[in-house]
């Protein structure tokens, strides 16, 4: 996972998921079975820890979207759902005596990127999740 890159004097926390469910198979297409589907999200969360936006493209035949309409709904709906901790930016100083103080604190905006795996066996869904890092 690619970490957050910040000026010397400044440091952050949390950012990291609360409420983070997986998507649901879309239950329309578990009769036909199809092969297994790949996606890619980009999640932009806010500064209150709240996703703002879900961007998704398909990894396996960007020529066959049409198939992928509803992994793509499924990721979106589940990660609408989805809660961080807000990521915070402190930012620290020294003064003429070296000593460190805190300057100012915000919350600031963040996005991760994730891979879905949509897997049917027999009937049976299987969706994965996995977070692959930061923009």
């Amino acid at each position: 996972m690619q970490h957050l890159v910040l000026p010397m004097g400044d440091i952050s926390s949390g950012g990291t998921a609360i409420v983070r469910h997986p998507p649901v198979y879309p239950g329309a297409l578990l009769a036909a079975c199809p092969a297994p589907v790949q996606v890619r999200a980009r999640v932009s969360i806010d500064g209150a820890g709240r996703v703002r936006e879900v961007r998704s493209m398909v990894v396996d035949d960007a020529a066959a979207t049409a198939r992928w309409q509803p992994f793509l709904l499924a990721v979106r709906t589940a990660a609408m759902q989805w809660r961080f901790n807000p990521l915070q930016v402190t930012h620290w100083a020294a003064d003429v005596d070296g000593n460190s103080h805190v300057v100012d604190s915000a919350n600031e905006p963040f996005e991760r990127l994730y891979m879905f795996r949509f897997v049917c066996h027999a009937g049976k869904p299987v969706v994965g999740m996995t977070e692959i890092g930061a923009p």
